[in-house]
């Protein structure tokens, strides 16, 4: 039991100015906040942080920190039910199944060979060492990410007739793409284990971006008409499953 600011709660956590890791108590359960502060919140709010399994608790920069805590706690119920529909975490482990561009793919542990991965028979087989196997198969991965995404972007780009000045590909937890203001991608590499369609979908939407800066009809049409199919179906895919993505390899 500590007391913040005359408030008593089942809560445990370091406090810093601006973000603390938090465990509240509901049901004989505790269940993990992250608090931030931000200046452009204008109440609390709380959000599930689905890579790092918690939830995250928002407040403005001159709430009070006792408030806050209060609206979360009113919320418990619904912050241990929304925790419990998480996926479960996917590791790389042998005998796991990753779905490499959708399909799913039995992970094979070779220590018998030397440092490579390569595809056989509907299964990933990763050389070396154990404690070296998430590692590879993540930079593998990566690379068939990038493999597939440098010509979409580029055929792409063309069509809009805009320059693209970097693609990247990084461990993003909260975005699937982004489009920075000097014209630089960036996709997440766990976009190799979604269908293609929705591989280009995201490509289209950040293409699009290059022209229109937000999120208004124009876009929208322009997104529409650089996907090579329709956009709804890859959406939807996403918005389903994109708690899963974020699990494997954790």
């Amino acid at each position: 039991m500590v007391r913040y600011g005359g408030f008593q709660s089942t809560v445990r956590g370091s406090l810093t100015a601006d973000s603390q890791q938090l465990m509240i108590e509901h049901a004989g359960t505790s269940l993990p906040l992250t608090f931030v502060r931000s200046v452009r919140a204008r109440r609390a709010s709380l959000r599930v942080d689905s890579a790092r399994r918690c939830i995250l608790l928002t407040a403005p920069k001159r709430m009070p920190f006792d408030v806050a805590l209060r609206f979360a706690e009113a919320q418990a119920g619904w912050i241990a039910a929304r925790l419990k529909r998480l996926p479960a975490r996917q590791p790389f482990v042998d005998g796991a199944h990753v779905p490499l561009f959708g399909v799913p793919h039995r992970l094979r542990h070779r220590p018998d060979m030397r440092g490579t991965v390569w595809l056989e028979a509907g299964e990933i087989h990763v050389a070396g060492q154990a404690e070296h196997l998430a590692r590879r198969l993540r930079d593998w991965l990566t690379a068939e990410i990038r493999r597939q995404l440098m010509p979409l972007v580029h055929a792409k780009a063309a069509r809009v007739e805009r320059p693209v000045k970097s693609v990247s590909v990084r461990d993003s937890r909260t975005r699937w793409g982004s489009c920075g203001p000097d014209g630089g991608l960036s996709f997440s590499w766990r976009l190799v284990l979604a269908p293609p369609e929705v591989l280009d979908y995201l490509v289209a939407h950040e293409v699009a971006h290059l022209v229109h800066k937000n999120h208004g009809p124009r876009f929208w049409a322009l997104a529409e008409r650089l996907c090579d199919g329709p956009m709804d179906p890859p959406r939807a895919w996403l918005k389903a499953n994109g708690e899963t993505l974020l699990q494997y390899g954790a």
